[in-house]
């Protein structure tokens, strides 16, 4: 889900691997996309389709399953963290160019401190609750419109268990 969500994407890394072997770190398998540049900025559209990649695992679940596990846990706290800094940190939402989050000790793990009244928090976690959402949807899209590539990307997977970009971008066009 998240590679080919990432693939069919503009503003976004190309897909460098592919893997369903689990790692020690608990990831039953992940989707490594690579810059073709260095980035150390990145602009609205490229954050927001990188939300919509993390929600790419999630929405291959509901679309194929119809059935949802914890096992997108973390791109869901991932997908969570950027876009509440988007709207908190980065001046990119309905509250303009206003920092109302910090982070502190951003070398001892980067906790937060949100700096606001308790009434524009409440409009904060609505602001993050509609950009994830919007993300899952069009990443839903994506998966639905092309659900064909879909499987067949998983049954690929399934016979090679890790793939390079290279070959995922041949299945992709259909010429594996």
């Amino acid at each position: 889900g998240h590679a080919l969500v990432a693939a069919r994407q503009s503003d976004s890394a190309p897909v460098h691997k592919i893997t369903i072997i689990p790692r020690t770190s608990g990831a039953l398998g992940y989707t490594m996309q690579v810059d073709t540049e260095e980035k150390v900025l990145m602009t609205k559209e490229e954050l927001f389709n990188k939300i919509v990649t993390l929600t790419g695992g999630r929405s291959a679940e509901e679309v194929v399953f119809n059935k949802v596990t914890s096992g997108a846990s973390n791109d869901i706290e991932q997908a969570t963290k950027l876009a509440r800094a988007m709207i908190t940190r980065y001046g990119m939402s309905e509250f303009g160019m206003v920092a109302m989050e910090s982070l502190n000790n951003v070398y001892l793990g980067g906790d937060t401190t949100l700096a606001c009244a308790p009434e524009t928090a409440a409009r904060i976690d609505e602001a993050v609750f509609s950009v994830v959402k919007e993300a899952h949807q069009k990443a839903r899209t994506i998966l639905e419109t092309h659900r064909q590539k879909l499987d067949e990307l998983a049954q690929y997977l399934l016979k090679k268990e890790t793939i390079t970009g290279d070959e995922f971008m041949a299945v992709l066009k259909g010429t594996d």
